[in-house]
């Protein structure tokens, strides 16, 4: 605002510019929310990585312990309390996976309404008689993209979520339908505008104040009393959510209930995909072969490599890429498999794998190599392990080194 004034210096007027910044507003407050998601996502991915590694020693060797000693010794049973507490352990650093958006996930086209349809039993014993359970399903909804255990990870977190806003009794309605977003000023983030799968989780509750949604989807954040809850079913949600480009809103006032939607993207199929069984090579490594190891994380290496010397293997091992090659070097006539992690420090196993096969016995190209990747769904690293262990055979997959 200024003032205009005339030659005797005496005001006439004023001018005053007014520009609406609502929408520069909502922006800068969506880039804020943003960054700070992304940052717990990044503190809560790193911590879970390091924490996994730890439980994966520990799981491991508690396993040959146990083997050893026999289950049902008095040692074997303390050494089984110390698996069921870390594999609770493992089951919190699975669900801050979901919140940094780092698990492997397996999207198809699925039928959400079918979804609910089969959970329903489950449902209804998880929150107890003195709560109603009610659906409102769209006929003919689109398929979604999404991964189907996830997505019934998703609607358990929601449903318990519910049955805890309510220790009185109330109920509970699940809604599905298709709908359309667009970028109206209502919506707090940035989203992709088209045809998505609504599905909307309501309860009868207490509600929440606004302080308290601004907040909840943060890892470790809860309004339960002390042990009540860990704090990460909502960050588990709205890490699965993201990471299947879809969203989560929730719509509450004190004393009103609650109403969390989730919209998934729409797939272009019209079909289900059906479960497949994963197939298994029949194709056998032979028993006191030789192999090259390499892990960066000292116990996991340790571990990895007492499991495959107990199935009949000879264990090379090697701490990171620079020492694979100067121990492959050595013993390249004698290596028939090369099994190494995928991300380490310096040089990464997709790396490290395309520079053994240049240094392979006569350049042939002859030097197998497998990769540690990502765990799929269900699935965490002391499985894979254990995997190793029972069926360390099929390790070379469809490699046979007398061929």
């Amino acid at each position: 605002m200024s003032v205009h004034r005339d030659a005797n210096w005496v005001p006439q007027h004023f001018i005053m510019v007014i520009e609406d910044i609502s929408e520069r507003m909502k922006l800068e407050a969506q880039i804020r929310q943003a960054g700070k998601m992304d940052a717990i996502g990044r503190l809560a991915s790193g911590v879970a990585h390091d924490f996994n590694n730890l439980l994966t020693v520990i799981l491991g060797f508690a396993e040959i312990v146990t083997n050893d000693v026999g289950p049902e010794t008095e040692q074997g049973k303390d050494v089984k309390e110390i698996m069921k507490a870390a594999r609770r352990a493992a089951g919190l650093t699975s669900q801050l996976l979901a919140f940094s958006r780092q698990q492997v996930l397996n999207a198809v086209p699925l039928d959400v309404n079918s979804l609910i349809v089969d959970m329903a039993g489950m449902l209804e014993r998880l929150i107890g008689e003195h709560i109603e359970i009610s659906t409102a399903l769209a006929p003919d909804v689109h398929l979604a993209l999404v991964d189907k255990g996830q997505l019934e990870q998703v609607v358990m977190n929601l449903v318990v979520n519910a049955r805890d806003a309510m220790p009185g009794g109330g109920r509970i309605t699940i809604e599905t339908g298709d709908a359309t977003l667009d970028s109206s000023a209502f919506h707090q983030e940035k989203i992709v505008q088209g045809p998505y799968v609504m599905l909307a989780i309501t309860d009868t509750g207490a509600g929440m104040s606004s302080e308290t949604k601004q907040r909840l989807f943060e890892p470790f954040f809860t309004t339960k009393a002390a042990g009540k809850g860990t704090g990460l079913g909502l960050s588990t949600t709205y890490g699965i959510i993201k990471q299947s480009k879809g969203y989560v809103w929730v719509y509450s006032e004190p004393g009103q209930g609650t109403t969390f939607k989730v919209y998934l993207p729409r797939s272009i199929s019209s079909v289900p995909t059906a479960p497949t069984a994963p197939s298994i090579s029949t194709n056998r490594a032979k028993p006191s072969e030789t192999l090259l190891l390499v892990e960066d994380e000292t116990g996991v290496r340790q571990l990895s490599k007492r499991i495959l010397a107990a199935a009949g293997y000879r264990v090379l091992d090697a701490a990171d890429g620079s020492a694979a090659e100067k121990v492959f070097a050595e013993n390249a006539d004698q290596i028939a498999l090369v099994l190494t992690d995928v991300v380490m420090p310096g040089c990464g196993g997709p790396e490290l794998a395309e520079r053994l096969r240049l240094k392979g016995p006569r350049n042939t190209g002859d030097v197998h190599v497998g990769l540690h990747r990502k765990p799929r769904r269900g699935q965490n690293r002391i499985e894979q392990l254990r995997w190793f262990r029972s069926e360390a055979v099929h390790c070379r997959c469809s490699v046979d080194a007398g061929t």
